[in-house]
């Protein structure tokens, strides 16, 4: 709930373009800021405390937000209220249906992927995401109105989200265990591993939104994902012999050049459009692609791990090789995801260069009529009220 309403607050607060880009480049630096710190701090409390306190230490934090944001954040209503009622009927329906599905993705493994119960579960998952369909086209006041995915670039950048989530959460949960279970690092030392991952997004980010104000949000979210595909690849390179510095690190750092350069413009070409009333709906449509896109690729990546592992196990292996076995296999996985990403983007996401938005076009007539031949130029008189009344149209739309 908090994310979406975040992420809506940026997209109503800033204009369209290299404010924006700006202000969600910071949102960017200061996610991945975020995760070196929890990454960090989460070692050092389940080394010292226990584990059950990395959620506690999530109550004093959220009791801070809570009383700071009334003071810091501006109140604002729907200019209408909803009519419709909420869509209890829809939420009840995507939800099961992705519990359904991921569900069946972690059980699969075991049941047999050709089994009853699997196929059982596929078939339950589906018959409730049809349902979900079906109801947000009837309802008044659907959860999702299906109009907003007429919009193309958030579209394709929710595609995109989805998979390269599938990706990321996967390597997260198998590198962790790589480094603790096979190289032997303690909770507070794998945490020290993560930081050059996450400094390099913060970095990456920061350059992404310069980035994508020259050369717009495809070029830049393609080139990303190429290098996080890269990223993925190494890491299938680990081979278990206290190879962090060899393998893991260069991993890392390509990882956070290419997820650094790829999160800003997901976002852009994600809220690109929008308008101002759906902008909560638009930010909630892309963190549930990314919350979904983790969930579903943690399931398929852990089938993949486990299947390997235990092949690697009853053919003789050793258990520290046996889970290499089974972590690559993930990563190559991930790689695949992120590779179908670059796909996605590539076919989906509209390509062309932004219209210069109503401040600019002003700007750029006012440059003109202060020339020196302004007075001999009696059109462009003309040029700067088109200017002002293309931004005025803008501010009231």
């Amino acid at each position: 709930m908090v994310s979406p309403a975040a992420l809506s607050l940026i997209l109503t607060t800033f204009a369209q373009g290299p404010e924006r880009n700006r202000a969600l480049a910071v949102w960017g630096a200061i996610a991945g800021a975020g995760g070196a710190i929890g990454l960090l701090l989460g070692g050092l409390i389940v080394q010292v405390l226990t584990w059950r306190w990395v959620f506690f230490i999530n109550v004093p934090i959220g009791a801070v937000v809570l009383a700071l944001a009334p003071r810091v954040v501006p109140e604002s209503r729907a200019a209408s209220a909803r009519q419709g009622g909420y869509d209890v009927e829809g939420a009840v329906a995507i939800t099961l249906g992705t519990i359904a599905l991921v569900f069946t993705l972690i059980k699969a493994d075991g049941w047999g992927w050709t089994s009853g119960r699997t196929l059982g579960g596929f078939a339950v998952a589906a018959a409730l995401i049809i349902a979900f369909v079906v109801i947000e086209r009837r309802h008044k006041d659907p959860l999702v109105p299906l109009r907003i995915f007429s919009n193309r670039s958030l579209a394709a950048a929710d595609a995109t989200m989805l998979v390269v989530a599938a990706a990321l959460f996967g390597v997260f949960f198998f590198c962790t265990l790589y480094l603790q279970q096979v190289l032997g690092y303690s909770a507070l030392k794998t945490g020290i591993a993560y930081l050059p991952l996450s400094l390099t997004i913060i970095a990456a980010s920061a350059l992404a939104s310069r980035a994508v104000n020259r050369f717009t949000p495809k070029p830049v979210l393609v080139a990303g994902l190429l290098i996080s595909t890269v990223g993925f690849v190494l890491l299938t390179r680990v081979s278990g012999h206290d190879d962090y510095s060899s393998h893991v690190l260069p991993a890392m750092f390509v990882l956070g050049s290419g997820l650094g350069l790829s999160f800003v413009p997901i976002t852009i070409s994600a809220t690109n459009g929008v308008a101002a009333g759906d902008s909560g709906l638009a930010s909630g449509l892309l963190n549930t692609t990314q919350q979904v896109g983790g969930s579903l690729g943690l399931a398929i990546l852990s089938s993949v791990s486990t299947s390997r592992v235990t092949s690697a196990l009853h053919g003789g292996s050793s258990l520290p090789a046996a889970l290499t076995h089974g972590f690559t296999g993930a990563f190559t996985v991930a790689a695949v995801f992120c590779a179908i990403g670059v796909v996605v983007a590539l076919v989906l996401l509209p390509g062309r260069r932004r219209k210069p938005d109503a401040e600019h076009v002003e700007a750029i007539a006012m440059s003109f009529a202060r020339c020196p031949g302004a007075p001999y130029c009696g059109h462009l008189a003309h040029v700067v009220a088109f200017g002002r009344r293309v931004r005025a149209a803008a501010t009231r739309s």
